[in-house]
Parts: structure tokens; C-alpha cells; sequence
């Protein structure tokens, strides 16, 4: 394949290090249409998503009701979830809080967490991952050599979600994932979130262990949740601002930023600010400028000035490098050759992929989304 020349978008910072990106005549990325249809698709702004929202929160506690919860939230730490958390109970809600330990925590995201939820006065389940599972598949991540080995901790997050909301008698499982700050990520850079089979199939190959009780999502529970649970992305019915969610957290809770997005998790941090970049040529911080600048949260000059700093502080990479090494018991060695590995990516392992693609899958879901709707509607 021949290379194509640079180019980055007039409109956000996005740029061919994605190789799937396209550009209009104006120079403007596929991400910033994708962005704008979303936007029109998915969020309801001002009087009217307060009026679906207040309409939504009706609905919960009235299916709720003499239950011990009425939905589950998840939480990391992170300025989404934790602002999450604020909302429902600001709507009255009782939610249960559901976080992975994957022992990946900063101690700055457990202090978050704890006085976060201790104010607002919500329960919080904490499901530890066993370590020398989660590290075996982690591990066998970085030797598939592909960008995208945050996918445990991801699918893991989603599955344990879906299960407590299963064990409470909850219908209605509510994320901090929203439209505005995060929509310019390329399928190329991380795909396979549900996918058990891709996810399996790397641990197959590359792993040494069984995993006996990670927590996943086969494909037949992944659409049982699809029928019978109501994920919410609530912060698409706000006008939600990331900066000033971060000032009420700060100054309602004392929350404290980890200068980075998702750098409560030390090993995202290091993943996202080390690792992708250096073997990938992947800077995930153009995916979330992007989609700020697109939100008018950030100019676009601001973050071209940003993306010529390093990632994080080179002191603490090092240091964060050796607290892998180390977790991992890998030798500096192994590790050199993990990152010189030839790059690979999701199509390169079994997954369920080319299916949810093919004709015959996209054929029954046009004919099944009808019968969908109105099972949903049944069930309401």
C-alpha cells in the first residue's frame, strides 16, 4: 500500500496518522461529519433535554421502586463518571456505583472515587479483578501487537456493569459516555470492545492461563442486555462542558485532575501516553482535542500548541515504565521486543467482526429492528 501524503483537518486536529481518515474539498475530516451527525442524532440540548431527562428520570424510579437501586452508574474517577454521579442524584435517583479494580488504580482516582461518593451518599460495589489473570491477558494484548490493549479493562468495565444491573433486578444502566467529548476516535486506532471472540482469541494465542473468572460479555448475553437493559448516556441531555463539570467537581468535592484524560488509570496513562505513540504513531490526545474543539470547548490553535509537548512529563514515563516492568515482571528486554513486534490489528485475529459486517447479519437486523421497537416499547 502507498502511503498517504499528510494531511491534517482545517476544521480539528485530526490527521493521516489514522489511515482510514477522508477529507471534503474544505479540507474538513471524516470525524467532524461523523461528529455533526452524531450530535443531530444523539443529543438534546437546553429546555428540551431537560424535559427528556426529568422525563427519563420518572421512568427510573417509578421501575425502580421498592428496589434497592433503580440504576447503576459506573464510575472510574474520571471527570464523566464522577460528574455522572452528581446528575442522577441531583434527578433523585438511587444508583449503585460500579467500579473495576483492575489494579491499574492511581491512588489520586481512589481518593476521587471514595469522597466523591461518600458526599453524595451512593453505595459503591468494587469487583477486583484476579491480578494474575488479568495480567496474563493483558500481557497477551501487547504481544498481538495491536493498538488497542485497553480492550480488557474496557469490555471488563461494561460486563460487570451489566451483571450487578442482572443481580439488583435493574433495567437501566447509565454511562459517563457522551457524544461531545468523545466521538473522533478511528475504528483503526482501538475496535473490538465486545467482541469475547476477538478478546479470546488473543488470549488464546498468547496467553498461559485460564481465564476462570474474567468478567465478559459472550455474544448471546451481549444481546440479551441489547433486549432487556437501557444503557443511558446521560451527559448527551445536558449541555455538558467538560471544563466546568471539572470546576464544580473541584469545587463541590474537591476533586483533583490527573492532566489527562482516562490518567486515573496508571496503566492508560502510560498505554496512551507512551506506548501508542512510540510503535503506533497513534497521539490519542488529537482524538480528544478534536472532539473539544468541535464541542467549542478548545480553539484549534490551542491544541496544536499542546500536541507539541510531550505527552506527560518523560520522568514519570520512565517511572511508570519501570511500575510495568515491574507488575509485569517483564525484563527491559522482553519489553524492547513487545514494542518492536510488527504491527498488527483487530482483522488480523478471529473476531466476530466480518459477521456483525456481512450482508446476512445487517439483513437481520434491518428485519429484526421493527420487532426490537416494539418489544422495547412492550416492556416500558
Amino acid at each position: 500500500m502507498l502511503e498517504k501524503p499528510y494531511q491534517i483537518c482545517t476544521r480539528c486536529v485530526m490527521d493521516t496518522s489514522d489511515p482510514d481518515i477522508r477529507f471534503d474539498t474544505d479540507g474538513v475530516c471524516s470525524h467532524c461529519h461523523g461528529y455533526d451527525t452524531m450530535v443531530r442524532k444523539y443529543i438534546i440540548s437546553g429546555e428540551a433535554g431537560q424535559r427528556h431527562l426529568e422525563a427519563l428520570a420518572e421512568k427510573i424510579r417509578k421501575d425502580g421502586k421498592d428496589k434497592d437501586y433503580d440504576c447503576i452508574i459506573g464510575i472510574s474517577g474520571g471527570v464523566d463518571s464522577s460528574y455522572v454521579a452528581c446528575k442522577v442524584k441531583e434527578l433523585g435517583l438511587r444508583p449503585l456505583a460500579v467500579h473495576l479494580d483492575n489494579g491499574w488504580d492511581s491512588e489520586l482516582a481512589v481518593k476521587n472515587i471514595e469522597n466523591l461518593l461518600r458526599l453524595l451518599n451512593i453505595d459503591l460495589y468494587t469487583h477486583v479483578i484476579d491480578w494474575e489473570e488479568f495480567k496474563d491477558l493483558q500481557i497477551s494484548f501487547l504481544k498481538a501487537s495491536t493498538p488497542d490493549s485497553e480492550i480488557p479493562s474496557d469490555h471488563a468495565i461494561v460486563a460487570i456493569m451489566f451483571q450487578m444491573a442482572d443481580k439488583m433486578g435493574v433495567k437501566y444502566v447509565i454511562s459517563g459516555c457522551n457524544v461531545r467529548t468523545e466521538t473522533h476516535l478511528p475504528t483503526a486506532w482501538s475496535q473490538g470492545h465486545s467482541d469475547w471472540r476477538y478478546i479470546k482469541a488473543v488470549h488464546d494465542r498468547f496467553g498461559s492461563l485460564k481465564l476462570k473468572t474474567y468478567p465478559h460479555t459472550a455474544i448471546i448475553d451481549r444481546h440479551r442486555y441489547i433486549l432487556t437493559k437501557y444503557w443511558i448516556d446521560l451527559l448527551n441531555f445536558i449541555d455538558y462542558n467538560k471544563e466546568q463539570a471539572k470546576q464544580y467537581l473541584k469545587d463541590q468535592f474537591c476533586w483533583k485532575d490527573y492532566g489527562g484524560k482516562h490518567y486515573e488509570s496508571l496503566y492508560t496513562r502510560f498505554y496512551q501516553g507512551y506506548i501508542l505513540p512510540k510503535k503506533f504513531g497513534y497521539d490519542k490526545r488529537k482524538v480528544h482535542f478534536s472532539s473539544l474543539i468541535c464541542s467549542g470547548e478548545m480553539i484549534r490553535a490551542e491544541a496544536l500548541e499542546e500536541l507539541k509537548k510531550d505527552t506527560y512529563s518523560p520522568d514519570l514515563q520512565k517511572a511508570d515504565m519501570d511500575y510495568l516492568l515491574k507488575k509485569f515482571q517483564l525484563s527491559e528486554e522482553e519489553f524492547d521486543n513487545i514494542m518492536n513486534l510488527p504491527r498488527e490489528s483487530y482483522w488480523d485475529y478471529p473476531s466476530y467482526g466480518r459477521f456483525y459486517n456481512s450482508r446476512t447479519y445487517q439483513a437481520i437486523i434491518g428485519l429484526g429492528r421493527p420487532i426490537y421497537n416494539l418489544y422495547k416499547l412492550f416492556i416500558k
